[in-house]
Formats: structure tokens, sequence, C-alpha cells
């Protein structure tokens, strides 16, 4: 059965599971969601979202954490993990944001990446979500072992894997097909102990069989 066939059988079941997704990271502003997003870079949504409420009353626009301190920022980061390089990518970012883009979180793919710690999967959120631009398929570990599970890619490596999600999905799912197969895996398809028997999937599922 071709890659298209097992996606055909699949993704009408997500959309049912799932009709109005959304991004697990709480957020009001492009600012807050691309922050939001390299922190959880190896770090849950949920972690992420105890940081964050006190992070952007301490720091409400890019130009507050442009100025920050590095120690000061590490210590309130500290929780999501990897927090030392994260602290040094996100001012980094901020002050590139103040000095070129006059304190605006830029709107196009390009641009968004020549930020610090910001690569296609953090810009494809932020475009998706609060641009509404589908400009590409945020890949991460929920994804990849999805795609996998369900026999959508033999690939391994995330942008080759974005590159056969591209081909299979219409491009103005892209943003949805991400958070579907997200919450998909954080409720059901768990790395772990996925649960099978409970999903909606499983009769056509390869992994489940």
């Amino acid at each position: 059965m071709s890659f298209q066939e097992y996606f055909a059988q699949h993704y009408p079941r997500l959309v049912a599971l799932y009709p109005a997704p959304r991004c697990g990271l709480n957020y009001t502003n492009a600012y807050q969601l691309l922050i939001a997003t390299i922190l959880s870079a190896q770090c849950t949504d949920e972690r992420v979202n105890l940081v964050t409420p006190a992070l952007f009353q301490h720091y409400p626009h890019p130009a507050a954490l442009a100025q920050a301190r590095l120690e000061e920022l590490e210590q309130e980061i500290y929780s999501t993990g990897f927090y030392r390089n994260k602290a040094r990518n996100i001012i980094a970012a901020c002050q590139l944001i103040v000095a070129n883009y006059g304190g605006e979180v830029p709107s196009s793919m390009a641009e968004l990446v020549t930020l610090p710690g910001v690569a296609r999967k953090t810009a494809s959120v932020v475009l998706g979500n609060v641009f509404g631009k589908n400009e590409g398929i945020a890949v991460d570990t929920h994804v990849m072992r999805l795609v996998a599970r369900l026999g959508w890619t033999k690939e391994t490596a995330q942008g080759k894997i974005e590159r056969d999600l591209m081909k299979l999905v219409p491009r103005e799912e892209w943003t949805n097909l991400n958070h579907r197969l997200v919450w998909h895996g954080r409720l059901v398809c768990i790395a772990r102990k996925p649960n099978c028997p409970s999903c909606t999937l499983a009769e056509v599922c390869p992994s489940a069989q």
C-alpha cells in the first residue's frame, strides 16, 4: 500500500477526533509564541506554560528581553531544560528583532530562520498559528513517532519527513496536521506504551496490527 493510501485511511479519522485542533502552548501574540516555542525544545508544553506567565509579565515585549541579564533569564527558564543555550538564543533573537525588525516578530520563513534558536520547526509554528501562513510543517518528536507508526514515510530525518508530509497533505492543512498528530501522540499514541485498544486508527494502523 502506498503512503498516499495509508494517509487517506488515517487522516479523516484524525480530523474527526480533533476537529478544531489548537496549539498546546499558551500565547497571545507572535512574540510570546516564538519564545514559548524556543523554550519547548526538549521540554513539555505543560512545563513551558507554567514558566511563561511570569516570564512575559517580566518581559512584556522583545525590547525587554533584549536587555535581559543572561544569568537572571537562565534562572527564570531553568526548569525547561537546556536553559543556558535557550537563554542565550532568546536574548540574541530579541536583540535582532529590535535591531532589524522594529521590535516586531517577522512574518516570513526566510526572516524567522535568521534568528538564533529558530529553525524551520519553530518558524512554522509561529507562521501557521499567528500569521495564518502554511509555509512548512512543524516536525517534532510526536510527529516523527506517529508518522513512522502510521506508515506515512520511511524517512527518519526531520527535513525529509517534512518534505514527504508536504506531498501528502494539502497546504491549508499543514498547521492542523501538526496539532492533530501532537494531541494524538499525547493522549493516545504515547511513546512508551501506545493505547492501541482505544485508538480509532488501530484498525488501519500497520503498527497496531
